[in-house]
């Protein structure tokens, strides 16, 4: 007798993931996605396998900002091992090559950090999920293809020192690895790896990514993260149990400027119309109704004029309606 086939439900909001190691971003997205048995969902932003943390989950219609929060800053604390070379700039990949680590102090470590700081060039891990010609870059590596990547402008906020103390008490001959702990905070598309990739040469050594901790994403500067285990727990005392850890749409948009309308200007936006109003700023802005709920994104043009862009489905009239 074949299984009952499972049911998908409808469900909206965004969770805040704290994913495993060794689970990719989808990986951890479609688990989640069938423990709360959600017809959509999406992540934020892609986590190496190796790293743990904040994965924000979208469900449903929160799939519609998603963009958003795939842009914006981030922050993240990582453990730099100091002296070997991988392929994929972290653990999970094969050594190139090793070099001694030289004598370092904290003058020398500022000067390396600050020049990675601020807006400058990167060249992306040729180990990335970057697109070329639509096939992922490390699909083209696993193959052996030759690849060539240009720098591209990234913004990084703060790059630092967090604990050095075996390096810098020369105390390397303790069987500890030559480890730095920093912390880093960015903006969207800088690669961790890459930053430390760069600073190990900017040192002499080599370096790679031993650990790395997505630690927030804006606007959840504090987030209130769960794993799957404690999911998986609350599964077993049903659906409401789950859903109460979701967050609503709100939360995630605070990002764009905010537009209340009208229950009148509302309806017209409903309807796919734009509504007059004199409305600024010019820019896509975040919509919602006189009670502060969440209608979904609009544009407004040089004339103050508000059309809709990405209305959330509850925003949206069915066919048949008559505007008022």
């Amino acid at each position: 007798m074949s299984k009952p086939r499972r049911r998908f439900r409808r469900i909206h909001g965004i969770l805040l993931l704290d994913k495993p190691r060794g689970l990719s971003s989808n990986q951890a997205l479609q688990r989640v996605r069938h423990l709360f048995e959600a017809e959509k969902a999406g992540h934020t932003g892609s986590l190496d396998p190796l790293a743990t943390g904040l994965l924000p989950v979208c469900f449903g219609e929160a799939t519609k900002i998603a963009g958003g929060l795939l842009g914006a800053r981030k922050a993240y604390d990582t453990v730099a091992r100091l002296g070997i070379v991988t392929d994929t700039d972290d653990a999970d990949g094969q050594p190139l090559r090793e070099r001694p680590v030289p004598a370092l102090d904290v003058g020398r470590l500022d000067g390396a950090l600050g020049a990675l700081t601020g807006r400058i060039q990167q060249r992306p891990p040729i180990y990335s999920a970057l697109k070329r010609g639509g096939e992922p870059l490390y699909a083209k590596a696993r193959r052996g293809e030759s690849i060539e990547i240009e720098p591209r402008p990234v913004d990084v906020h703060a790059f630092e020192l967090q604990s050095a103390a075996d390096l810098l008490d020369g105390l390397l001959d303790n069987g500890a690895p030559p480890q730095l702990r920093l912390h880093v905070e960015c903006g969207s598309g800088t690669y961790v790896r890459s930053l430390v990739r760069d600073l190990g040469e900017a040192l002499g050594c080599g370096a790679h990514v031993a650990e790395l901790r997505r630690l927030w994403v804006d606007p959840f500067r504090e987030p209130r993260m769960w794993t799957l285990d404690a999911l998986q727990a609350l599964a077993q005392r049903g659906q409401g149990a789950l859903d109460a850890c979701l967050l609503p749409i709100e939360t995630g948009m605070t990002a764009w400027p905010e537009v209340r309308l009208s229950a009148p200007q509302a309806l017209a936006l409903s309807f796919g119309r734009t509504v007059e109003g004199g409305f600024s700023p010019r820019g896509e802005v975040g919509v919602f109704d006189a009670g502060g709920r969440a209608l979904g994104l609009g544009d407004i043009d040089d004339g103050g004029r508000l059309r809709p862009k990405r209305l959330f489905s509850w925003a949206v009239s069915q066919p048949g309606q008559a505007p008022a």
